[in-house]
């Protein structure tokens, strides 16, 4: 089955250029000029839209238990959101549970997600406990093709240091890959409690318990274990100028530190905790000041961020009216995977950044960080993960609009210039100008294999 996509602009990284893209089945066959059309295939006319890769999500929470409840997408609902924004493989925190080897995490979740997904999705271990021998089971994980894992600083299932420095060598040791959740706990709970004693409990004590150094702070250590280890080291959710300035000069000392932001991040500041609705807002790490705003997007015209991810983990409007009184109750978390890949665009279109590097950032980047070595790019023998762009369309997303299973959504209001119209994921097209078209049970699990890890640190 042959679909060919014809006079359309493609963009990557290096430039843009006009190509036709012939799919056969569920992978790019050829990319070129007047490229002829096979016996009864499907002819697209991309004349005057962009032509790109689909997104890459590397980093979501679907059916997450936290807050006393669980985030209201799971692998069906929030797969066909993002396929309806443009993203064709979201990766999910696969958390584990206490005494299970890491490789039992991936296959439990792979259960949850195998025959309902809309596209492919893939998995980082989010790890809880290395005891009794668990810490051994991370190359038999890697084997599987989860090279990916991830700890958290901060929660009551976050590592201690010594276990966050046992799981950098460990993976530096079987080639695999950590990202971390880099805020000081202690720091965290000592001012929620300050706070909270003193009847300070609304939405903008969640920004005043958790600012600018309490991120940097914990920023700083990691940095500090991986370049001990020489092991490369991925930090999530990056948010804050200082942040930002210690990736940047352990880039520069030749060290392997990736740095991964949010459109929040680029959007919104601290100040929507003071909104009426402010408790909608409530992530960790929340949203920061003017100044780290400013400094994010001056990174990522520089190059020092290497990813955009959305930290996506919905939840409902009565459950985050848990916290209404008190904002260390609100369960942490915003929807995401549906409007990172327009929201970025739409900023190109703006000029804020280039459309070469938002392919770079939401595509490229993560498929070679992460050894996704058929995704990200539009190229022979890759997979037709593609998505039609209309850089010309109006947008304004609105709550009835978008396909999470979620009442509300913090961009409510917010206006796009450019859209997606169509989505294929393998080939296959998932979804067609407003409509989702595509299936439940089509996205398959991406195993991978990392690149070898190279230091001048």
């Amino acid at each position: 089955m042959y679909t060919l996509i014809k006079n359309g602009t493609l963009i990557s990284s290096a430039g843009r250029y006009k190509a036709d893209v012939l799919i056969k089945d569920s992978i790019i066959e050829s990319v070129g000029d007047s490229i002829k059309a096979p016996k009864g295939a499907t002819i697209i006319d991309a004349k005057g839209k962009f032509v790109l890769p689909g997104a890459i999500d590397a980093h979501t929470h679907l059916a997450m238990a936290f807050g006393g409840t669980t985030s209201s997408d799971d692998y069906c609902s929030g797969t066909k959101a993002a396929v309806c924004g443009g993203t064709t493989t979201v990766f999910d925190f696969a958390m584990q549970d206490f005494n299970e080897a890491f490789v039992d995490t991936v296959k439990r979740r792979d259960a949850m997600a195998k025959d309902v997904a809309y596209c492919d999705y893939a998995f980082h271990v989010g790890i809880k406990d290395i005891n009794n021998g668990l810490l051994n089971t991370m190359k038999e994980c890697v084997d599987y093709g989860v090279p990916s894992f991830k700890c958290f600083m901060v929660y009551d299932f976050g590592v201690s240091d010594s276990d966050f420095y046992q799981l950098l060598e460990t993976a530096r040791d079987c080639n695999a890959q950590v990202s971390v959740h880099a805020e000081n706990k202690d720091a965290i709970a000592l001012l929620q409690k300050r706070f909270l004693s003193e009847g300070k409990t609304s939405a903008y004590y969640h920004y005043l318990s958790r600012p600018e150094w309490v991120e940097e702070e914990a920023d700083n250590r990691a940095i500090s274990f991986a370049k001990s280890l020489h092991t490369r080291l991925y930090i999530v959710h990056v948010g804050t100028k200082g942040g930002i300035n210690l990736i940047e000069q352990a880039k520069k000392e030749g060290y392997h530190i990736y740095a991964e932001t949010c459109p929040q991040y680029l959007e919104f500041t601290d100040e929507v905790y003071k909104r009426e609705r402010g408790i909608d807002f409530i992530c960790s790490p929340p949203m920061k000041g003017q100044e780290s705003q400013d400094a994010l997007w001056d990174s990522i015209r520089r190059g020092v961020v290497d990813t955009i991810a959305t930290d996506h983990c919905p939840f409902q409007s009565y459950e985050k009216d848990w916290g209404k009184d008190d904002f260390t109750k609100v369960p942490n978390g915003c929807a995401g995977v549906e409007n990172m890949f327009p929201y970025m665009l739409s900023k190109a279109n703006e000029g804020k950044v280039t459309h070469e590097r938002v392919i770079e950032l939401c595509c490229e980047n993560p498929a070679k960080i992460f050894g996704c070595t058929k995704k990200g790019f539009i190229r022979a023998g890759y997979d037709a993960d593609i998505v039609i762009y209309d850089p010309k369309m109006k947008f304004t997303i609105t709550q009835d609009k978008m396909h999470s299973d979620c009442d509300h959504t913090i961009w409510e209001g917010t206006k796009l210039k450019g859209y997606p119209v169509m989505t294929f994921s393998r080939g296959k097209l998932v979804y067609d100008n407003g409509k989702v078209v595509g299936e439940p049970g089509w996205g398959k699990l991406v195993k991978r294999v990392l690149p070898e890890d190279k230091y001048e640190g």
